[in-house]
Parts: C-alpha cells; sequence; structure tokens
C-alpha cells in the first residue's frame, strides 16, 4: 500500500530514538537557554568546539543581555537554517517608565502597539533602517509596580520585530519616556522553554563531557539532548515518494513523474511554488521547490538542499 501525503510528517521520537547518534550530531538541533552577557555567536561558538563540528548556526539573534531559546543549529542543519527562523517568537520582559504613569493609561496605549504596526529598527540594530510592518500579535501586562514605575509584560511577535523598539516607543507615545530592563525569549517557532530538550550551557558542557568520555549513559544524555531536524517537516509541505527512488534522489536527481506516490495531491503541493520535503521510510531526503525551467516536460521539481 502506499504512503499517502495525509502523512506529511515524520515520526520524530523514532528518529530520535533509532538513529545513530553521530547522525543526530550531523542533522540535529540544541535547543540553549542562552544566558545573560553572551553574543548568539558566542553560544554557537562554543558548542560547534565542544562537539567538534565544522559548522553551526541559530534560528534568531538574541542580544547579550537577552536570555532563552537560542536554537542552535548542527552541520546540515545549517543548509535549512532559514526555514526554521521565519515563525512567531513570544518574550516575557520588564521596561521601566521615566516618569509616573497610571496602569489604566498603560494598557490603553498599548492596544495601539497590537496588530500591524510600522517599526523603526533600532540605530544599534545591524539590518537597514527603514520602516518595516510587523505584527504584535499579544502584548499584555502582567505585572504593574507603581511605586517603582515598573512594568511586567508578555509579547507574542512576527519574527524581525525589535521588543526592545516596541517598549520605547510605547513610552514615548505615553509621553512620559521609558526603556526596557529585562527580556527573556521563551518560544521560538517550534521550540520552547517547556522543551524536555532545552538546556543551559552548563547542562549542555556536561553531557558532551560525558559523551566525550564514551561512557553508555553519556551517549543517552546527548541523545535526549538533540533534536532530529527532520522536526521542520512540521513547518512545511510534504511529498512521500517509494524508498526505491532515495538512492536517486541523493544524488541530485530531479522530482519526475513518475516518483509521486500521490501523484494529484502531490503536484498540488509542489506547483504552490513553496520549498517542500521529499520524505521517504521516515527520512527527510530533501528541501525541493518546483522549477518551471526545464525543457523535460515529466520533471517538476528540483532539490533546493540535500540531506542525506
Amino acid at each position: 500500500m502506499k504512503e499517502k501525503n495525509k502523512v506529511n510528517e515524520l515520526d520524530i521520537a523514532k528518529i530520535k530514538s533509532e538513529k545513530p547518534i553521530k547522525e543526530l550530531i550531523e542533522f540535529g538541533i540544541i535547543n540553549v537557554d542562552k544566558p545573560s552577557g553572551w553574543t548568539s555567536f558566542d553560544v554557537v561558538n562554543h558548542i560547534r568546539m565542544k562537539l567538534g563540528l565544522t559548522k553551526c548556526g541559530h534560528f534568531g539573534t538574541l542580544d547579550p543581555n537577552v536570555t532563552g531559546v537560542l536554537p542552535i543549529c548542527l552541520e546540515k542543519t545549517c543548509k535549512i537554517q532559514d526555514l526554521f527562523m521565519h515563525h512567531d517568537k513570544i518574550y516575557v520582559g520588564k521596561m521601566i517608565f521615566h516618569k509616573e504613569i497610571e496602569e489604566k493609561k498603560i494598557k490603553e496605549a498599548i492596544k495601539k502597539f497590537i496588530g500591524k504596526i510600522n517599526q523603526l529598527p533600532p540605530r544599534k540594530s545591524r539590518v537597514k533602517r527603514v520602516v518595516r510592518e510587523r505584527e504584535v500579535k499579544k502584548f499584555e501586562i502582567t505585572n504593574f509596580d507603581k511605586e517603582k514605575r515598573e512594568v511586567s509584560f508578555v509579547a507574542e511577535v512576527e519574527a524581525g520585530t525589535y521588543i526592545r523598539k516596541l517598549c520605547s516607543d510605547l513610552a514615548e507615545s505615553l509621553g512620559v519616556g521609558g526603556q526596557m530592563t529585562e527580556l527573556r525569549r521563551i518560544k521560538a517557532g517550534l521550540f520552547s522553554i517547556q522543551d524536555k530538550e532545552f538546556s543551559s550551557i552548563e547542562e549542555i558542557d556536561k553531557i558532551i563531557e560525558e559523551y566525550k568520555s564514551g561512557s553508555k549513559e553519556g551517549k543517552e544524555k546527548l541523545r535526549k539532548l538533540i533534536i532530529p531536524a527532520e522536526i521542520i517537516t512540521k513547518l512545511i509541505k510534504n511529498i512521500v515518494v517509494d524508498k526505491k527512488w532515495i538512492d536517486k534522489l541523493s544524488h541530485g536527481s530531479p522530482i519526475f513523474d513518475e516518483m509521486l506516490d500521490n501523484f494529484k495531491e502531490d503536484k498540488k503541493i509542489i506547483f504552490t511554488k513553496e520549498l517542500f520535503g521529499v520524505i521517504s521510510n521516515n527520512k527527510l531526503i530533501e528541501i525541493a521547490k518546483f522549477s518551471d525551467k526545464f525543457e523535460q516536460k515529466s520533471i517538476l521539481a528540483k532539490p533546493e538542499s540535500v540531506l542525506v
């Protein structure tokens, strides 16, 4: 019986438990609790050196004094880094106002910053300083200390939204001035502080050292720590091909009509012209994209990143 496209995600738990540990390291993710005082690059470089890897990256920069979820991609995962990055983020933080202000006024003003907003990146940002539209899905006060003029808040925002700027713009709109004083990212796309794999640098270092010692316990702890990069299949559409095509696709073959298990449904996915996953036998073979430049009509798509 052919696999159906309705089963468009891989069994991540099975991959995590069965894949050889070296393969997990080569195509995996570590969900790091970034400490204050470290740059995102510091964390990437630290993990890379500890595991003795060639390549590492991350799924969205955090400022040095910001803590929380910083997923680190290992080796081949860097090929699909961009697919993980452009998803909503959730933060908790604190800001302080420079003058006395009533909580009621803050709550009224904050409503204007929910929904589609125009935001100019801060002067210290690395991106071009042009006004960009971003969506703020949630911006709420969780506590207000009138004596300290301090607000605790939670914000759920579109990727690329600057929380520090959101806070300063709110304070400016109230005419009292103010600034963000603390920030912690608690969710970034698929990754959260609730994940059982979410770990501090100290915890990660200890696990890696145990793994390097050759102990069976260290190996199993590292297995539990690493999230298979195949989790990307939860974020993108996927087509299913028979396992007999794995070898051909792994050598860069385009996708032909004959490879499609569920012809009509697969073509619908391919013709959306979005990047999609090609899966078979509980493996992510590649990320592919539609191509209308081939002379042969039977060729539907070409590989963007081969992952086996």
